[in-house]
């Protein structure tokens, strides 16, 4: 496994693999100061577009990218695809519980303790982080990020790019429209219009 992201989100993904007797070959970041950092027997080996460890994917290791900004992470994978002609794979913590009746896209981080409930559809890329709950026939969108604790209800649809805040709580039947951004422990009663920032109990638009 190749890891694109040395920041917290990096770390969790290694944290994720490594207790799934996955070997990672090491992590890339563009920040250069963090090259040649090691966390345990791993280390920041260079850039995210360096074809020295670029060429290695889709022929020796897998791709994750864990970078917590949806545009960066929509890049990256986008290069991923063309240059590689590969999707990266989902990292799934082992405390996590999906059901094999969910539906998921690829390059999700599932955390620890997340719940995936039955008939659940989640897309491509997302961020689902720990304590997180997704209920039955909620549907979550790509590059969608889920902060921790949240509880998305039954019948919930949270659309492409939307961010939901630590602790937030969308009630069932709610749609977070594309790319909005919900206040960390939020309470969502309505709808909420694509790119609107929102907040409170109830949420209230900012």
């Amino acid at each position: 496994m190749l890891i694109f992201g040395a920041g917290n989100l990096g770390l969790t993904a290694l944290d994720l693999f490594q207790r799934n007797n996955v070997v990672v070959y090491g992590l890339l970041d563009d920040d250069k100061s963090l090259h040649g950092t090691e966390f345990g027997d791993v280390s920041v080996l260079g850039e995210t577009d360096d074809d020295g460890f670029l060429k290695f994917v889709g022929q020796k290791c897998e791709a994750f990218v864990a970078i917590a900004d949806g545009r960066v992470r929509k890049r990256l994978v986008k290069m991923l695809n063309e240059r590689r002609k590969v999707q990266p794979v989902n990292a799934i913590h082992d405390t996590a519980v999906v059901s094999a009746m969910a539906t998921l896209g690829h390059g999700n981080l599932i955390a620890a303790r997340a719940v995936v409930n039955p008939y659940a559809e989640v897309g491509s890329h997302c961020i689902i982080q720990a304590g997180t709950i997704i209920e039955s026939r909620a549907k979550v969108g790509d590059y969608v990020h889920l902060g921790t604790g949240c509880l998305i209800n039954s019948g919930t649809v949270v659309e492409e790019g939307a961010f939901i805040g630590t602790g937030a709580t969308i009630i069932a039947g709610v749609t977070i429209g594309k790319g909005a951004r919900v206040g960390a422990g939020s309470v969502v009663v309505e709808s909420v219009e694509a790119g609107a920032t929102v907040f409170g109990n109830p949420a209230k638009k900012l």
